[in-house]
Order: structure tokens, then sequence, then C-alpha cells
């Protein structure tokens, strides 16, 4: 396994994350232990959940799963850097929700218990809160940290200038401020190339791709009907951006072919070689599903097959522009 920093951060995690939304809604709780378990094995210490994910939104479901397996122990709890999410509703009630100090406070409270631990090693916004002031988010942040209950805080779906928002109040307030960023990424989204990236390499986040295979779209879609089988990218807004793109898959799906290279993987080898991308999130409902993405760490992409991708997915910057951020800033 792979490790670096967590952005600025002195905390070393792994260059694939392990996703957790699928525990529960689609892995029982047995084959979701076994997956973590494995995921260890493979050297994956970063694992990723929210308080959210589960059977029904506010459940907690998804983080009970990952609480019990932490009451195994063995250094379960020891080995893993735990990153979990609030902002979403957990109720019906107007504070059981977003970025106030109240929910802040109660949401990580209920997300311990669930966790079965005494304190979790990410925190993230799981978006930007526009009404709740940035002095009581950072205020309440940090009493968690003061407490001992969260040692780093990160930001998930937020702009470049909400990225900077937020580190100008904590840099006014002598705090650490944010060391992550967790993005939609891949080769058919790149819109945070404009000033996400920008933003997160200025001020020392490490960026997290989620849905680094679009939805399954990337990962080998056409293959897998032509063979018969089932996938992701057969069904909803896959299913429609397939048939907006289908020339540009069958060409990406052909290349890697000619690389001799499953799609899924260097969709993945893509986003680990892209400046300021600690690691892509990897969902797997099955633990083969995890031993096969390991693949992507060891796959390099030279510099002509980086600018055939660039071809077949071009960058969002309009043509002839400067690159991001001085895309339109000129």
């Amino acid at each position: 396994m792979e490790y670096t920093r967590l952005g600025r951060s002195g905390l070393s995690v792994s260059r694939l994350v392990l996703g957790t939304m699928n525990f529960g809604p689609q892995t029982a709780e047995k084959d979701s232990h076994t997956i973590m378990d494995r995921a260890h094995e493979h050297g994956v210490n970063f694992f990723d959940t929210a308080n959210v994910y589960g059977v029904e939104p506010g459940d907690g479901v998804t983080e009970e799963i990952i609480g019990r397996w932490f009451t195994t122990g063995g250094g379960r709890r020891e080995k893993t850097v735990l990153a979990t999410k609030l902002y979403l509703p957990t109720g019906d009630w107007p504070n059981e929700r977003f970025l106030s100090a109240l929910n802040i406070r109660r949401a990580c409270e209920a997300s311990l218990r669930r966790l079965q631990t005494d304190h979790i090693d990410l925190y993230q916004m799981h978006h930007v809160d526009r009404d709740t002031p940035w002095e009581e988010i950072w205020e309440a942040f940090s009493v968690l940290r003061q407490q001992g209950k969260v040692l780093y805080f990160g930001s998930s779906n937020f702009a470049g200038w909400h990225i900077a928002q937020a580190q100008e109040a904590a840099r006014s307030r002598h705090l650490l401020g944010l060391v992550s960023e967790q993005s939609i990424y891949n080769l058919m989204n790149r819109w945070v190339e404009l000033e996400v990236l920008p933003a997160a390499r200025h001020y020392g986040l490490g960026v997290i791709p989620w849905s680094p295979l679009h939805g399954g779209v990337l990962g080998g879609v056409l293959r897998k009907q032509r063979e018969g089988g089932a996938s992701r990218g057969d069904s909803g807004r896959s299913a429609a951006t397939l048939a907006r793109h289908r020339e540009t898959i069958e060409a990406y799906e052909k290349l890697c072919a000619e690389l001799g290279e499953d799609p899924a993987h260097i969709g993945m080898a893509w986003l680990l070689a892209q400046d300021g991308v600690t690691g892509p999130i990897i969902g797997p409902r099955t633990v083969e599903q995890l031993d096969g993405s390991l693949r992507a760490l060891r796959i390099t992409l030279d510099d002509g097959t980086l600018a055939r991708l660039d071809e077949l997915f071009p960058p969002p910057a309009p043509n002839g522009a400067k690159p991001a951020p001085e895309a339109y800033a000129w």
C-alpha cells in the first residue's frame, strides 16, 4: 500500500479510501466486517462514512456496523483513520441538520455513540452551510477538538471560494482549519479543476474524490453489457449519461483494452496521477471488488496515455484558455 499525508497535516493515510456507503443497504453486516478486515490486510487505513449512511436517511446504520466491527478488537480502531460527516438531516426537527453549534454538538455525540469510539479522526462537513456564520462553526469545532472528540476537520462538496472563506475564518482564530476536501471528481466530471483543486492546493487541503468511476460509467459498462453482466451504469442517471456519451465511452474502453487494463483501474489510476489528490474513495460491495481495486495503485500512466485521456475527456477550461484557475480570471 502507498501512503501520503492528508493535505498539509502530519496524518498518514492510504492512497485508496474505503467508502462504506454500501454497508447496510447493499452489503450485509457480516460481509461488511469481512471487507473492512480485508482492507486492513491490504494496508488500507483510511475509512470514510457519514451519519446519514444506512437503510433510511438518518438511521446511522452504517456507523453502527463500523462501531460493532471496532468492538471485536484486534487493534481495528487503532489501525483506522476514521472519517465521518454531518450536515444532512437526521430527523424531522429543524435543528437536526446543517452546521449550527447545536447540531454540530449533537451530531458528533451521536456519531461517537454509533461508532463506539471516543474520537473521530476526520470530521467533515457534508456540504457548505450558507446560513451559519463561520465564527459559529469554528467555535463549535474548536470545542470538539479541545475535548479530544475530533482531531481534524474537512469539507465536502465545497466550491473554491467556500474553501477560501473557511480557511481565512480559521486563520483569524489561529486554527489549523480544513485539511481535506471531498469532491466529485473523475474523468467525466472535471469541474473541480477550475477552482476547487487550485484552492485546495493553495491552502494545503488533500482532495478526496468521490464517484471516481462516475456511477459505474467508467467501470467497463459496455464490455459488461456485451458479456451479459449487470453494471451500475445500466440504470438511473448513469444510464442517461451513457446514452449521451456512448461514443466517448466506447473509445475509452478501447484505449483501456489497448493498455491491457480494466477501465475501472485506469479511471482510478488517472485520479491518483492528479496533483493534489490524496486518494479516491472506493465503495466495494464485495471482497472481490476490494481486491480488484488495488490494481490501480500499480498502474503508471505515461504522458502519451494522459494526453489521449485529455482528448477523450477534455478539462473544463474553454478552448485555448490558460489552465485553471486562470481559465477565466485572466
